[in-house]
């Protein structure tokens, strides 16, 4: 493998930044910018909930897949962090906040797992399990208020066909055991996931609550937000270790797996776009 220069590190940010960066959905979710501003019904938040749940649910799928295609150890602990929390281990922080936390949630342990309460870093290594810090569950309880049961989240047969392209794109690409392919997979999710359409989310919801719902839980999306705004600090030195690292690493796999996986989430807002308006009042 040809050695890699600062020179070649920085051509290829120049490449990211042109063909990944500028992808329409990350510089302009048509969907999320309406959500944010509308005047939003209970019909369309219902089923905005509902298909982000099968997104949310199957995720599990392309992240365990993610963990065992790891090309190192280190790289199957990072995918451990993540399907671990996802699926309700807190993440535990560093030994000091560990013990402030602890005196704080002493007082209200029974709360313990509530989205607006629970680490948004750390590690699970350690971490306690909750039944009710799971994501879904998190989305369960949106759901609930909407009038949605268990019976209508989470599964495959609620999806559209949009979302499911997404989360079968996530399987191929993200999930990869080729190196290349998911690293650039996942390099795009997080600058997608980092680009702000958290906070259009929460606007238009917290609008909706207002309005409509005042009892509505919002902490699924709120713990999301503060997340990726932590994730998009890191993404610079994360890349630098990538092209630097010990793998054969592909510029060209990379690139093109990345604009094949904002295709797929681009997939994702357009369905929920489509269906917005055709069913305009």
């Amino acid at each position: 493998m040809a050695e890699r220069s600062q020179s070649d590190f920085k051509a290829f940010q120049k490449r990211i930044e042109q063909e990944l960066l500028t992808h329409r959905v990350i510089v302009n979710n048509e969907y999320c910018k309406w959500f944010e501003k509308a005047d939003l019904t209970l019909e369309e938040v219902r089923y905005f909930v509902a298909q982000f749940s099968v997104f949310s649910n199957l995720f599990l799928v392309a992240q365990l897949k993610k963990t065992i295609n790891a090309v190192d150890l280190d790289e199957m602990h990072a995918a451990k962090e993540i399907l671990a929390n996802e699926i309700g281990v807190i993440f535990r922080p560093p030994t000091r906040e560990s013990e402030i936390s602890r005196s704080k949630r002493a007082a209200d342990a029974e709360n313990e797992g509530d989205p607006d309460l629970v680490n948004t870093e750390g590690t699970v290594d350690g971490g306690t399990f909750k039944f009710k810090a799971a994501h879904f569950e998190w989305l369960l309880l949106i759901g609930e208020r909407l009038g949605l049961t268990f019976q209508d989240m989470g599964r495959r047969s609620h999806g559209s066909e949009e979302p499911l392209f997404f989360c079968d794109e996530l399987e191929r690409l993200y999930g990869n055991e080729n190196f290349s392919i998911g690293a650039g997979a996942s390099f795009a999710v997080e600058n997608w996931a980092a680009a702000g359409f958290w906070k259009q989310l929460i606007a238009g919801l917290k609008t909706f609550k207002e309005t409509t719902i005042q009892d509505l839980p919002l902490g699924f999306f709120t713990w999301h937000d503060k997340v990726e705004g932590q994730h998009a600090t890191h993404t610079q030195k994360e890349l630098e270790d990538l092209y630097f690292g010990p793998h054969e690493f592909n510029e060209d796999q990379f690139i093109i797996s990345g604009k094949e996986m904002l295709d797929g989430v681009a997939a994702f807002w357009d369905g929920l776009n489509t269906h917005r308006l055709a069913h305009t009042r």
